[in-house]
C-alpha cells in the first residue's frame, strides 16, 4: 500500500513540472461521440488562463426535442511542442424523454497544426443523476476545431 501511495505522489509532482501549453482565445468546431451520448456536438472552448479552459459542448439527437448540454473545466499540459493532453471535470443537462443531469469527467490528448485548427481524442465518463440519465456511461469523441 505504501509503494503504491508513493508512486502515486510522485505522478503527482511530475505532472506539476510538465510545461504548460500555450491555449488559443477560443476555438469551435465539431466533437464525434459515441457511447450514450447524441453522436455529433458544436463544441466550444475558452481559454481562462495558463494551462486552464472551459469547454461547451451542445449535442442534438435524431429527435428534435432531445438535446445534450456538457460543460468541462480542464487542465492542459504539453507532452511535445504540438502535442499536449488535458483532463478536466463538469457536468451537464440532457433531454432524452426526460430533463436530466449528470457528472463528467475527461481525459484526452490533442495535436496543434500549424494552421489554426487542433484534433483531440477523448474519454468522457459521465454518472447520471437524474431522467432518463442513470448511472455510468462512457463516451468516446474525436474532435476537430478551429483555433482563433
Amino acid at each position: 500500500m505504501k509503494k503504491i501511495l508513493l508512486a502515486l505522489n510522485l505522478i503527482f509532482a511530475v505532472s506539476l513540472t510538465v510545461k504548460a501549453q500555450n491555449i488559443s482565445d477560443h476555438a469551435i468546431g465539431v466533437r464525434i461521440g459515441g457511447g450514450n451520448g447524441t453522436g455529433g456536438e458544436i463544441s466550444y472552448q475558452k481559454h481562462l488562463n495558463n494551462n486552464n479552459r472551459l469547454e461547451v459542448d451542445l449535442g442534438l439527437a435524431s429527435e428534435v426535442n432531445d438535446f445534450k448540454v456538457t460543460g468541462l473545466y480542464q487542465w492542459l499540459w504539453s507532452i511535445e511542442e504540438q502535442f499536449n493532453w488535458y483532463a478536466g471535470v463538469g457536468g451537464g443537462i440532457a433531454s432524452a424523454s426526460k430533463l436530466g443531469i449528470y457528472g463528467a469527467g475527461v481525459v484526452g490528448f490533442e495535436y496543434n497544426f500549424n494552421a489554426p485548427i487542433v484534433a483531440s481524442l477523448d474519454y468522457r465518463p459521465e454518472l447520471g443523476f437524474s431522467g432518463a440519465l442513470g448511472g455510468l456511461t462512457s463516451n468516446i469523441g474525436i474532435a476537430v476545431r478551429y483555433q482563433f
